[in-house]
């Protein structure tokens, strides 16, 4: 189990409570699919992902990306027991959907980018310590059930 201190928790709800949710799961979502296009492959649904500007503009990407960043909100609201908290995505995500674990990390690396772009210079080196240490825990527990 991990162990969070009062600083860690406060660091990782201020940051959630400044995330406007469409604009920061489109961008790191669409950041993503760009920077590591192999990722494109489990959007195929998604309709046209041919170049960036496409994948920028396509609502059902944005959409999907809100929705990534609803489902970190479940992270937040059990941080004492994230891996049971997802252990149903877990196993959708393996079983079903057959997502390489691997790009839970890569959407983790991207959502950090784009949130210490927005948060700019208060984006420190604890908050990065906290914010790192929150997305490896729910990264973990997505692939949980690889194991």
């Amino acid at each position: 189990m991990v162990k969070w201190t009062d600083e860690e928790r406060s660091i990782i709800n201020g940051i959630f409570s400044t995330l406007d949710y469409e604009d920061i799961g489109k961008k790191a979502l669409c950041r993503c699919l760009i920077v590591y296009p192999w990722t494109q492959r489990y959007f195929g649904a998604f309709g046209n992902l041919y170049n960036a500007e496409t994948i920028m503009c396509n609502p059902l990407i944005a959409a999907h990306g809100t929705k990534i960043l609803h489902g970190l909100d479940r992270a937040l609201k059990n941080m004492d027991d994230i891996k049971n908290t997802y252990a149903e995505l877990s196993v959708l995500h393996s079983d079903t959907l057959h997502v390489d674990p691997d790009n839970f990390r890569l959407f983790s690396d991207c959502l950090t980018v784009v949130i210490a772009a927005k948060l700019g210079n208060s984006f420190t080196v604890d908050t990065q310590v906290a914010w790192q240490k929150f997305l490896a825990v729910v990264v973990s527990a997505l692939g949980r059930q690889y194991h």
